[in-house]
């Protein structure tokens, strides 16, 4: 896929049923995590409460330190499984402005508002971006015709747009998926850094109204930023497309990366955990298939993430016989790492991605582009 096809593509991106998914969501965050403050609320401008890893830190990167952010869901926490304390409830309850991923990912976000009596600015990242639904990229790999799963090449288009690269890139630069249940979505569009942008300056034109806040601060931190995300978009892309499209073979520990596979033509051979939800449990028989399509496709890792545990992944690759990434080569998925992990910021954790899915594939990656270092 060339980069005017990805811009494309990504014009295309439409806000259907997004706000009903976002008032599905902050419940579940936040029972497991403590609040992560920028400061005492009050002292440095308007207080902001953010509710997952990712949209906090692009939240921080916008506003500096301009303005109070606490964060509900803690690093490595899942964000599928979350129940806000009564001190998050009280932090939501004085905040000017909720930052969330939406997309249906906080399940729990009517309950929270409910709960504290929430009434500044709701701001959602995922306003505008088009969910992709679990028919959107191929997880069905035969696993008795290795030849069949290895010249299926592009392997994230869905079957009514057809399944070779041409019908792919047909598909992603059109309105196909007006068709698609975007209730159902998959909600983890932060992994593709071209949505980050996305979300980010969604996040930026969301906090320009919110009272008190420095709105020259947060479009000069958001230029900035933005160059960042472009960066490291342009250096994924450089590297993956050293590798032939047939070889770029991804196993992860549950169906969180879709708009990552489908931004670099990543073939997806299947997830540990077949579900956008990482609480979900996979069953013998799916266990069975993984093993079988890995043997048969010749995907050489499985890759376990830093929230979940690694040991069905382990299993997984015993009996294919491959290597497993886990402990500090585990990815970052529904969260970022902890302070001090190469996964504590959105950029840090990408490039970590990256870089592991590359080396997995025999690639040492080039250098990081000047703005992504220091």
């Amino acid at each position: 896929m060339t980069p005017s096809q990805r811009s494309v593509r990504r014009r295309v991106l439409t806000a259907t049923a997004v706000g009903a998914a976002l008032a599905a969501g902050v419940l579940a965050l936040a029972s497991c995590a403590s609040p992560v403050a920028s400061g005492t609320a009050g002292e440095r401008g308007p207080s902001i409460v953010a509710t997952t890893t990712q949209v906090g830190d692009f939240t921080r990167e916008l506003v500096g330190d301009t303005a109070d952010v606490t964060q509900l869901l803690a690093p490595a926490q899942s964000a599928h499984g979350f129940d806000p304390s009564a001190a998050q409830l009280l932090a939501l309850a004085d905040a000017d402005a909720l930052v969330v991923n939406g997309a249906g990912l906080e399940s729990w976000l009517d309950d929270a508002v409910s709960a504290s009596g929430f009434d500044g600015v709701l701001i959602d990242a995922s306003t505008g971006i088009e969910l992709y639904g679990t028919d959107d990229h191929d997880d069905d790999a035969d696993a008795d015709d290795a030849d069949a799963a290895a010249d299926a090449g592009h392997a994230t288009s869905d079957d009514d747009a057809g399944t070779d690269a041409d019908a792919h890139d047909d598909h992603a630069a059109s309105d196909d998926h007006d068709g698609h249940d975007h209730g159902d979505g998959n909600p983890h569009i932060w992994t593709d850094p071209e949505l980050a942008e996305h979300m980010v300056h969604n996040i930026a034109h969301g906090l320009e109204t919110v009272p008190g806040i420095d709105a020259g601060a947060v479009t000069a931190n958001e230029d900035a930023y933005l160059a960042q995300l472009e960066a490291l978009d342009a250096w994924i892309e450089e590297n993956v497309d050293t590798v032939p499209e047939a070889q770029r073979l991804l196993v992860t520990n549950h169906d969180a990366f879709t708009y990552f596979i489908d931004a670099y033509d990543l073939t997806f051979v299947g997830s540990v955990i077949p579900s956008f939800d990482d609480n979900a449990e996979p069953s013998a028989a799916e266990i069975d298939d993984l093993v079988a399509k890995i043997r048969a496709t010749g995907v050489q890792a499985v890759f376990s993430e830093a929230s979940i545990s690694p040991k069905a992944a382990a299993t997984i690759a015993s009996e294919a016989g491959v290597t497993v990434y886990s402990g500090d080569d585990a990815l970052y998925g529904d969260s970022l790492g902890v302070e001090g992990s190469p996964g504590e910021t959105y950029l840090g954790s990408q490039v970590h991605n990256a870089t592991l899915i590359l080396e997995s594939w025999g690639v040492t990656p080039s250098p990081l582009p000047a703005v992504l270092q220091g």
